[in-house]
């Protein structure tokens, strides 16, 4: 196990707590692949009989993966990463749902910010027209939540990053589009990555290699075209993997009828817990990463985002969103449990989730200051007794829910009392 020095500048950020964000980064530290002897992870899972057991003594069939990664800062403010997993396996194949939108929603921004010198004036909040030119495709003219009422890149990667909005991660896939996330993706480095779909809405090859037209306005009224991305089609072949368990479940639901055998997720989105952190760390570390693994984005653009990952939701202006529909913690799995509980007094969580087919993902960086804590911590669980896919019946609240808000509990706890310098 190593532990990687890195130095550098501390990251601009949109809140006094996200100074502690430029920490330097292990890209390619090898961490602990099980609970070996030495990994306080494996303490920590071991500890527990009750909140984590059920899980844990069946990881196998949860499809439990664990990725915590401890900081430490020396005298000087320098931090320090080492990394502990938990069943971490690339090729074991997990749904990764929503977790996509983080890096689409970067790619997006990353996107603009290469069509600026061409394209005086434009910015996320340009006014963003969306038109259909394909077979499954919808126009978008109008958002009912952006201060504008017009849509906006910067009000599509709000929704998609509060409250895991789906129309929004779709409207933010169609700007980029297939080829140009692939790109992306291997820029950062994240060659076991595949983004190639819309979500919620069925999409399918051929359709899925087809984006729409888009269109950007210098007005709110559409008059003054500053930009228009014509409809396209990506021929490219996909990235490929061997990987183990694309098949789900015993049965799927199609409709209304239940069809005998597993769902093939084998042509799915595919993003690794790995992967997943890395992201993660592209967007809050920046200045710690190689110049070429760097995401091309402007301090506005990593404040976006930053500022759309720890917000409650109730806090934001525009979109605006019930606390009683969307409590603080709704989109916080660990530590929060998905709503079920309240973060710790002083606790900040920047992340995203997923959650589909059985399937609850958390990728988070969690701080407290006044502590002196940071880390980070992803997680997956599968949960889905009776085996069937798309029926709705899936164990989330009983089992994912309370796993993960527990694992996220006992790291912070074991953080809070480790002795620092």
């Amino acid at each position: 196990m190593r532990i990687h020095r890195l130095g550098g500048p501390g990251a601009r950020a949109v809140a006094v707590l996200l100074m502690l964000l430029a920490g330097p980064l292990a890209p390619r530290a090898a961490g602990a692949q099980g609970l070996g002897w030495g990994n306080p992870l494996r303490q920590l899972l071991r500890r527990d009989t009750a909140g984590l057991g059920r899980v844990l003594a069946h990881p196998a069939a949860y499809r439990v993966q664990i990725l915590y990664t401890r900081i430490r800062r020396d005298a000087r403010g320098r931090a320090h990463f080492r990394r502990y997993g938990y069943r971490l396996r690339p090729r074991e194949y997990f749904y990764p749902a929503s977790t996509v939108k983080l890096p689409t929603a970067a790619l997006a921004l990353a996107r603009l910010r290469a069509l600026g010198p061409q394209v005086p004036g434009l910015t996320a909040d340009s006014p963003m027209l969306t038109d259909s030119a394909f077979a499954g495709q919808t126009r978008v003219l109008r958002d009912s939540s952006s201060a504008s009422g017009r849509p906006t890149v910067a009000n599509y990667v709000r929704k998609a990053l509060l409250v895991s909005d789906n129309d929004a991660y779709n409207r933010l896939y169609e700007l980029v589009g297939p080829g140009a996330l692939q790109a992306g993706l291997r820029q950062l480095g994240l060659r076991r990555t595949r983004i190639a779909g819309r979500l919620a809405v069925g999409d399918v090859p051929p359709g899925t290699r087809h984006t729409n037209p888009v269109s950007f306005y210098a007005d709110t009224a559409a008059r003054r075209l500053l930009y228009h991305q014509p409809a396209a089609y990506w021929p490219g072949p996909g990235p490929h993997w061997h990987l183990r368990g694309t098949a789900i479940g015993q049965a799927h639901v199609v409709g209304t009828a239940v069809v005998p055998g597993p769902l093939d997720l084998s042509q799915k989105n595919v993003f690794p817990l790995r992967d997943q952190q890395w992201v993660l760390r592209a967007v809050l570390f920046p200045e710690t990463l190689p110049a070429r693994r760097r995401l091309a984005l402007a301090p506005a653009d990593y404040g976006l985002l930053r500022t759309a990952m720890g917000e409650a939701p109730a806090a934001s202006p525009h979109p605006r969103y019930d606390a009683a529909h969307y409590p603080a913690t709704y989109a916080k799995f660990l530590l929060g449990g998905g709503g079920q509980a309240a973060l710790p007094p002083g606790v900040q969580v920047f992340n995203k989730i997923g959650q589909s087919y059985g399937f609850l993902i958390d990728n988070a960086y969690v701080t407290d200051a006044a502590q002196g804590v940071e880390f980070l911590l992803s997680a997956v669980v599968y949960v889905n007794a009776d085996g069937v896919l798309n029926d709705d019946r899936y164990e989330y609240d009983a089992i994912g829910f309370p796993f993960l808000r527990e694992l996220g509990r006992r790291v912070y706890e074991a953080e809070c009392r480790r002795k620092r310098p």
